[in-house]
């Protein structure tokens, strides 16, 4: 059986891929700085940066979903994936981390991102840049089994549980509509089924609903 922990984990993206993973009875320690509101009663009341690690000893993965959206805190979100990398380093732990959408590439080049475009809105480029730098952050790791995983443009709190999603890489990719969107609970399906069964050591994945 599986064992992971997820940080931040009182947030509805994590709560989500808590109430996943214990649907397949996987072990879930949740770990947040407030009172448990999660589905799991294994609960650490514990800032990130509180971690040590021996906090993280004994988990085949750790799922970083820390975020925010404040101006003065999203230095937060680098940081954070920084100081857990720094933590599962030299181990057979994954790191799988809750990504954005804006740094995923439009072109084949690789020269152009989601972020670049004329339509992605002044509001949340503040988010995305932080996102982005905890990618940067994560690709110059050398002995961190990390994955990053964005989700579609249209990231849906209350979106539908199709149990369909089709995934991507580094590209932004589109349903069999011409969608970019991805609901919390379909992420949360291929976010678990990428730490039961997938491999992608070192790499930034990308997931939408079909």
């Amino acid at each position: 059986m599986k064992k992971i922990a997820v940080v931040a984990a009182n947030g509805k993206a994590a709560r989500k891929i808590i109430e996943e993973a214990l649907s397949r009875g996987i072990d879930v320690t949740a770990i947040g700085r407030g009172e448990n509101k999660t589905q799991t009663a294994q609960y650490l009341k514990k800032d990130v940066f509180e971690l040590t690690k021996e906090d993280l000893q004994g988990f085949d993965a750790i799922v970083d979903a820390v975020g925010t959206w404040t101006l003065d805190s999203l230095h937060v979100i680098g940081q954070a994936a920084a100081h857990l990398a720094s933590l599962v380093r030299g181990t057979d732990t994954r790191l799988v981390v809750v990504g954005g959408a804006g740094s995923l590439y439009v072109n084949a080049e690789h020269t152009s991102t989601v972020e670049l475009q004329p339509f992605f809105p002044d509001a949340f480029k503040g988010v995305s840049a932080a996102h982005g730098l905890a990618l940067a952050i994560l690709r110059a790791e050398q002995d961190v089994k990390w994955t990053y995983i964005s989700p579609a443009g249209d990231f849906q709190a209350d979106g539908a549980r199709t149990g369909k999603y089709v995934l991507g890489g580094e590209e932004l990719v589109l349903n069999s509509r011409g969608e970019s969107v991805v609901s919390y609970a379909d992420y949360a399906i291929a976010l678990v089924d990428e730490i039961e069964q997938g491999s992608h050591i070192g790499q930034r994945i990308s997931v939408v609903s079909e």
